[in-house]
């Protein structure tokens, strides 16, 4: 029997009423679609939806055909259901079930500029101490740059980029990046996982992409970190894919190098003699840079930075920096958790904070053991055994006098 048609009205109100109530929706759909008003009910059907995803109810009746008033004589056969009909009634109201089909055209085009160029907003000044290396970066690096009329004059030559190398932890990365700041330059840093990619040529074309971004962003400071797992020495990739993209690395240090104007090259590296010896010739990366453990007034200025932002109160820099010498910028982050971890446990056990103590700083001082060793052992057998043309000159010379040599 078809439904009466002023219910069907009094229930339209009742929704109007009360948009959210669900089962009044649904008591609303099955007499539409008992009634023949099929797009109405798959309209409620679909609010019912949006509001309860999962509702049997609902999805069971959207498959249910409308019932025709006409009476036949042979009970006619159910209307095929038209799933595409469907799909455009409710595509504004459900999610789709399957997503992530591959993009073509000009938007794939641009998702594979994957490295982004900032500015950095940091300079030398903003590295505390270390002024060796500060001086040596200003001679072998900046001066140069800053000063082109007085480069041409003396015939000095930008080919060629510098290698940053030394023990992990010591801060060759927030060096680079206050490099491109001095310079007033943007910053692109990618790592091994940035580039290398498993599919044959991929990694090639990473590369390619990579400096032809940096030539369009110039003036550009493009920073290889972990440039010995980029460019491993060629003797040691025969026959991997990596030899390869070694090769592709090495065309495009040509190519800057013939070409390089406002792209300058900074890599960074904590074990410079796995690097490719031809990544090391004249033109490419043949400048090197030690950068060693912070000095005392670099690992206050760590132990600064690292509280700046946390409840302190009787804080001692000198002393902390006295107590940590031998220990890497990371180490003394790491001591910096850790006192704060233990003032956070005692003030959960206290039920009031307490500000973090120069004692909590020097227990941890003394839980947190330098994590370099390991680093110095291998330095030193380098320093000792494979020092071939003076290249490893500066770190024998802080070997003998840490007296590790």
């Amino acid at each position: 029997m078809e439904p009466d048609p002023t219910v069907i009205d009094s229930l339209r109100k009742a929704v109007e009423a009360m948009p959210d109530d669900v089962p009044l929706r649904l008591h609303l759909a099955r007499l539409l679609l008992d009634a023949s008003q099929r797009d109405e009910a798959v309209r409620h059907l679909g609010a019912v939806l949006q509001r309860d995803p999962g509702n049997a109810d609902a999805l069971s009746l959207i498959g249910k055909p409308a019932i025709s008033s006409e009476r036949h004589t042979v009970a006619p056969q159910p209307p095929l259901y038209d799933w595409s009909q469907a799909e455009d009634e409710l595509r504004d109201v459900l999610p789709a079930m399957f997503v992530g089909e591959a993009e073509t055209g000009p938007a794939a085009v641009e998702e594979a500029d994957a490295y982004d160029a900032e500015h950095t907003g940091l300079t030398l000044s903003d590295v505390a101490g270390m002024t060796e290396v500060k001086q040596r970066l200003e001679a072998a690096f900046l001066a140069p740059m800053r000063n082109p009329d007085l480069r041409r004059l003396y015939g000095k030559s930008l080919r060629g980029g510098l290698l940053l190398y030394g023990p992990p932890g010591c801060g060759k990365t927030f060096i680079a990046r206050a490099v491109a700041g001095e310079l007033g330059a943007k910053f692109i840093a990618v790592s091994f996982a940035d580039i290398i990619d498993m599919f044959v040529g991929q990694s090639e074309r990473n590369i390619h992409e990579l400096f032809e971004i940096a030539r369009r962003e110039a003036p550009c400071v493009l920073f290889l970190d972990e440039v010995d797992a980029i460019g491993q020495k060629r003797s040691q990739l025969r026959h991997t894919p990596m030899r390869s993209a070694v090769n592709q690395l090495l065309l495009e240090l040509d190519d800057v190098a013939g070409n390089n104007e406002g792209v300058f090259l900074l890599a960074a590296t904590n074990h410079p003699w796995d690097v490719d010896s031809a990544l090391r010739r004249p033109g490419r990366f043949d400048r090197t840079l030690l950068v060693l453990p912070p000095d005392q007034t670099a690992r206050e200025g760590v132990f600064r930075y690292h509280l700046r932002d946390r409840p302190v109160a009787g804080i001692d820099l000198a002393k902390l920096a006295k107590l940590t010498d031998g220990y890497s910028g990371a180490d003394i982050a790491h001591i910096c958790e850790s006192a704060a971890e233990q003032a956070l446990l005692d003030s959960v056990r206290l039920g009031e904070p307490r500000m973090i103590g120069n004692s909590d700083l020097e227990a941890a001082i003394g839980e947190v053991k330098p994590s370099l060793g390991a680093w110095f052992d291998t330095a030193r057998n380098v320093a000792l055994f494979a020092n071939e043309g003076g290249a490893y000159d500066d770190l024998a010379a802080y070997l003998r006098k840490r007296r590790i040599l």
